[in-house]
């Protein structure tokens, strides 16, 4: 028997009055959240959920979402976490995909949730937060209330599914990948080991705990050692940065687009937040001058990692503030192993002009995505995990990630990567946020497009940006077009949505209103 759930009885045991969590306005100690979330498996099985069923969990960074998470665990059910900007047809797609026999979701989106389960076929939603009458929804409190409590804890498996984390779907519609108690307890264990998480710390959590990142580098790490975590509804920098004062934060785990938001607030220095030792990066490769930067402003060490849905979030870490390499995502983890491969499925040498994907194996990868043996086969042809990434790995074993390989822009023959032009955009001043796409071209196959958002109050022309990447990149990378946008669309992990902004200039270019925000050169 073994089942993810353990780490929470264990720290609980150990130090039950300490805060697991705490919020503007509330805290919850370890053995509340142990004795509720007891509750919580009884009141499932008493609804008939049984082992190996599925629940859909749709909740914010609220207390609820870590009382559910263990809940569904300990009743021996899978979750299945959804990201609360889901739409009805969404919800729809997620439920009837992976069988849920039960959905848990938030008040503030329960009109789109109660729609999807309706076109799902599922009937039992129950409800965390204020919720409107009437409703044939079960509030999530009442069922706490009434339902008895006890120890369960399912006698799962080591391999048994915990989890099913469904990926972006920026290829087709989502795939469910499975991770396992094992995977993820272990993705828990060994980056927490590696970066020396402690009992004392108190983790800001403003990462989406529906997203790979947020589950398993947050809550499941800060558990496994008995840390605290700061919780953050959404990602706001006033909100943030006045946690980390409220509630002395020691680590802050983000994507790059939330280190840029903080480092540019403009009441930085109002806030206090000498209580962070240690950040850490992943997501998306972070910019270099970004990184810079923030550990000069914050005086932190950003220690930068990889991982993927498919790989219960960790793959290569960097192991330690004394053992990194700045702008590398670190060396393979305990367990697992890492290579670079060309398209006909060779091993390439170790050195930056050796540019392949990466491609891994061990404990960490899934087990597949839930009933699609073909995208599984694909995924893991020749035995390894294909990330889709684009890297090298260098004479140290440090590795390098350049790009999505599916975002690779080929202009004239030339292979353009986008996150090298991006990290030039970063170096001017006036700029924000960027993103850089490739868009059909009659003459060389692809031209290269930047989208830009400037920081607030600076200005920058269209003209003044791509003179500014024309001085610092070969004459084929360089953008020939620049869009300037108010702000850059994003994901709920804070990722920016390339694809997104892709659709709505083609939109636009359709409609013959390109000429307003787009200047070429």
């Amino acid at each position: 028997m073994f089942n993810l759930s353990v780490m929470l009885r264990e720290s609980a045991a150990v130090s039950p009055l300490k805060p697991v969590a705490t919020w503007a306005g509330g805290r919850m100690t370890y053995a509340e959240l142990d004795d509720l979330s007891d509750r919580l498996a009884v009141a499932l099985q008493d609804r008939g959920v049984r082992r190996a069923e599925r629940v859909a969990l749709q909740l914010p960074n609220v207390a609820a979402f870590l009382v559910a998470y263990f809940g569904i665990l300990k009743a021996g059910a899978v979750v299945v976490p959804l990201n609360v900007l889901l739409k009805s047809e969404e919800i729809a797609y997620h439920l009837t995909h992976s069988s849920a026999r039960a959905l848990i979701t938030w008040a503030g989106v329960l009109e789109h949730a109660s729609a999807g389960a309706a076109l799902s076929g599922v009937r039992d939603v129950i409800v965390a937060g204020d919720v409107p009458e009437p409703s044939d929804a079960v509030p999530f409190a009442t069922l706490l209330q009434t339902a008895p409590s006890g120890r369960p804890m399912a006698d799962t498996a080591a391999d048994d599914t915990a989890v099913i984390v469904y990926t972006s779907g920026t290829t087709g519609r989502p795939k469910g990948a499975e991770l396992t108690h094992f995977q993820l307890y272990m993705n828990a264990d060994i980056p927490g080991r590696m970066f020396d998480v402690r009992a004392d710390d108190v983790v800001l959590t403003v990462l989406p705990l529906f997203h790979v990142f947020g589950l398993s580098s947050i809550l499941d790490c800060a558990l496994r050692f008995g840390a605290g975590l700061s919780l953050v509804p959404r990602f706001d920098p006033d909100a943030v940065l006045a946690a980390i004062e409220r509630d002395r934060a020691t680590i802050f785990e983000g994507v790059p687009t939330m280190f840029a938001a903080l480092l540019a607030h403009p009441d930085l220095d109002r806030y206090d937040v000498s209580s962070l030792r240690i950040a850490i990066s992943g997501g998306a490769a972070i910019p270099a001058k970004l990184f810079d930067e923030f550990e000069r402003r914050f005086g932190v060490t950003i220690l930068e990692g990889y991982g993927l849905s498919e790989t219960a979030s960790t793959t290569t870490f960097n192991r330690s503030v004394d053992d990194r390499r700045a702008y590398s995502v670190g060396k393979p983890i305990w367990g697992t192993e890492c290579q670079i491969w060309d398209d006909q499925d060779r091993r390439l040498p170790v050195g930056r002009e050796h540019i392949g994907e990466i491609v891994t194996r061990g404990f960490h990868t899934m087990k597949g995505y839930l009933d699609d043996p073909a995208a599984t086969a694909t995924a893991f042809a020749g035995g390894w995990l294909h990330t889709g990434d684009l890297g090298y790995v260098d004479e140290d074993g440090y590795f390098f990630v350049v790009d999505r390989k599916k975002e690779l822009i080929i202009r004239g023959g030339y292979n353009v990567y986008p996150r090298e032009v991006e990290e030039i955009l970063y170096r001017h001043p006036a700029v924000a946020e960027a993103a850089v796409v490739g868009i059909p071209d009659d003459r060389l196959g692809e031209e290269v497009l930047a989208f830009v958002a400037l920081r607030e109050g600076a200005e920058a022309s269209a003209l003044e940006l791509i003179a500014h990447c024309r001085g610092h990149l070969a004459a084929y990378k360089y953008p020939r077009v620049i869009d300037l946008q108010p702000h850059l669309p994003k994901s709920g992990a804070g990722k920016i949505l390339k694809l997104e902004l892709k659709a709505k200039l083609t939109v636009r270019m359709a409609a013959q209103e390109s000429e307003a925000s787009v200047t070429r050169a």
